[in-house]
């Protein structure tokens, strides 16, 4: 696992995935079953051992009635500075 899924964003996305679940009243194998998956594939998702892409964000959103941006931390871009992505910048 990189350590992009183990940043403290992603951990606060995973909080908020789950939390989005329970407030659903959904337990894993329901969600699961709503995506034609194995239950693994949802605790993977919330433990943060599998990434989830957009696509599959926006399934996990519409399953819990919430909106995209619930999941998001928009605080990290309020104040527009520069977010350190780990990655090395580009060269002019």
């Amino acid at each position: 696992m990189g350590g992009q899924t183990r940043s403290k964003r992603y951990r606060k996305f995973l909080r908020r995935l789950v939390a989005a679940r329970r407030a659903a009243g959904l337990t894993q194998v329901e969600v699961a079953e709503i995506l034609n998956q194995p239950q693994s594939y949802v605790s993977r998702c919330e433990s943060g051992e599998r990434r989830i892409d957009p696509v599959e964000l926006s399934d996990f959103a519409a399953i819990y009635d919430q909106p995209l941006s619930y999941f998001l931390d928009k605080s990290a871009y309020s104040s527009r500075k520069r977010i350190d992505t780990g990655l090395p910048e580009e060269q002019s």
